[in-house]
């Protein structure tokens, strides 16, 4: 689905757009004359002389409309054809994976997981359908099941992971880690980061070894195209989201301090004796429950590796020197990496995405989140306008939102240097289109009520903005998500959530605004959880 945008053609994928496009309605009205016409004679036309189609032609043709109902934000109309599919050829794995995908969407991944799974197991030769089952596993949360769909294609002596690690399997590792820093296990989670980044600096050491190669073989277009790849090594997308994930992690535990100091001993000096024995029952308990998460830990790892030595055919690990031996990590759940500088690791990644993803929004939207606790208001002041110069005269929620925050923290920001406070003052007008923040905010607010279709994530940055800035009252700021929001584009489970989260921080002045949000949102999303 084709739009034409400034004289160039763009692709729409939102469902919204996608619904109101001339291509999409063509599409609709011929397969479901497609369908009713196979239903009732089993050919695409009632006057074909052709023979009869095979019944399968009858269920692919429903498979087509499900994915057009998917594509429009169709949810239960896409599931409820899914299931009629399922009744007349419940063996087709492409219907689970379909299924689960709209599952997905809908906001309820457990149920995802469950259809994807049982997909699977009707061909467990399949690793695609492996894959994504442990990918959306890993979505729900459930590492451990997770590991144990991907360990049945890797080949391994004890630890699956290590073999996934050695196998450089990048996408496993960056979908863990985000399960992980979900679950607040920050330290493991930086651990499966760095291991993708890890693999980048293998790539780049490797490719020294390619140069006496293609020498020695005379090989100049895969040598070029391997110049060029490793030109742009840093940029490429799995650095790209573990750097980020990096950063965020580091930039968490930069604002939230406490969490890398739970393992050190209070200063009991300064405590009476009733408060220095409840602060040592404290600690007694956190080392008691440190104790028992690595005896668990322990415990499961001698259990794979029991499973591991069982579909061996019981061979022992071989205790001679010969062969691979296990690796052992004295650093399981990246302790060390916790116990670094945050805003120096932070730095150094954003300085890697800034110099190698100079094109990426998310490169100058992590800079200016680094800079900005840094306090360098300059940096922070040119990631924005770099951002800005990416999207054009677009609107977006995640550069709004800091501009917003930028201008509310100018004053601690600018420092004492005349040079610095005279370049932020004059930029930040720039950036504010000439006026206060009070009227880049009363300007947004006129922009959405102008144009319905708002994306809903920016409406929820204009909300959170003037109940900040204190433009508004919470009643208005609330009114911008709720009405007409749900019927904007950008709308998915997820999203709808966030603005739920953002209806409660404003607190029991919008407490209306949160019921019928929330009314709203079930009725678009039946099956959310």
């Amino acid at each position: 689905y084709l739009v034409d945008k400034d004289g160039r053609y763009e692709r729409v994928t939102d469902p919204v757009d996608v619904k109101a496009h001339p291509t999409y309605a063509m599409i609709v009205a011929l397969v479901e004359g497609y369908t009713s016409s196979l239903s009732s004679c089993s050919k695409f036309a009632a006057d074909d002389n052709d023979t009869e189609e095979d019944p399968s032609t009858l269920l692919w043709t429903w498979y087509l409309r499900a994915v057009l109902h998917e594509v429009s934000g169709e949810l239960t109309e896409g599931l409820e054809l899914v299931e009629k599919c399922l009744e007349h050829t419940p063996t087709a794995v492409d219907l689970y994976e379909l299924k689960a995908r709209l599952l997905k969407a809908s906001g309820n991944i457990k149920s995802a997981v469950e259809c994807l799974d049982k997909g699977r197991e009707l061909d467990k030769q399949d690793r695609y359908i492996n894959n994504q089952t442990t990918k959306y596993m890993l979505q729900a949360g459930m590492e451990d099941t997770a590991l144990e769909r991907i360990s049945l294609f890797t080949k391994h002596e004890g630890n699956p992971e290590q073999n996934l690690y050695d196998m450089q399997c990048s996408w496993y590792e960056l979908e863990l880690a985000a399960c992980l820093a979900k679950k607040e296990d920050w330290g493991r989670s930086l651990k499966k980061y760095a291991a993708v980044v890890k693999h980048f600096d293998d790539f780049h050491e490797d490719q020294f070894d390619f140069h006496s190669y293609c020498i020695r073989k005379v090989t100049l277009r895969a040598y070029t195209a391997v110049l060029r790849y490793e030109d742009n090594l840093w940029g490429q997308q799995y650095y790209g989201q573990a750097a980020e994930g990096i950063i965020n992690v580091y930039l968490h535990l930069h604002d939230n301090p406490t969490i890398t100091k739970e393992e050190e001993e209070p200063d009991y000096s300064s405590m009476t004796a009733a408060q220095r024995k409840k602060a040592k029952a404290i600690q007694r308990k956190k080392k008691k429950a440190a104790e028992k998460k690595a005896a668990e830990e322990a415990e499961k790892q001698m259990a794979k590796e029991a499973a591991a030595d069982k579909e061996n055919g019981g061979k022992k690990k071989n205790t001679n020197n010969k062969g691979p031996q296990a690796v052992v990590d004295p650093d399981p759940f990246g302790k060390e990496l916790m116990q670094k500088d945050p805003l120096e690791e932070a730095k150094k990644y954003s300085a890697i995405l800034s110099k190698y993803a100079p094109n990426s929004i998310k490169t100058w939207l992590l800079q200016y989140d680094v800079a900005v606790r840094r306090g360098k208001a300059l940096m922070a002041l040119q990631a924005l306008f770099k951002a800005k110069a990416l999207v054009g005269n677009a609107s977006n929620s995640d550069i709004f939102a800091r501009t917003v925050d930028f201008a509310s923290k100018v004053e601690t920001l600018k420092g004492d240097d005349s040079a610095v406070q005279e370049v932020v003052a004059s930029e930040l007008s720039v950036l504010l289109n000439g006026g206060s923040v009070s009227d880049y905010v009363a300007s947004a607010v006129e922009d959405v009520k102008k144009n319905p279709l708002t994306d809903l994530s920016y409406r929820v940055a204009i909300a959170k903005a003037i109940v900040l800035t204190k433009s508004s009252s919470v009643a208005d700021a609330a009114s911008i998500i709720v009405d007409g929001g749900i019927n904007s584009t950008g709308v998915t489970a997820s999203c709808c959530n966030e603005a739920l989260v953002a209806l409660k921080s404003f607190g029991n002045e919008a407490g209306e605004a949160i019921t019928k949000w929330s009314e709203i949102v079930k009725a678009k999303f039946p099956l959310m959880l």
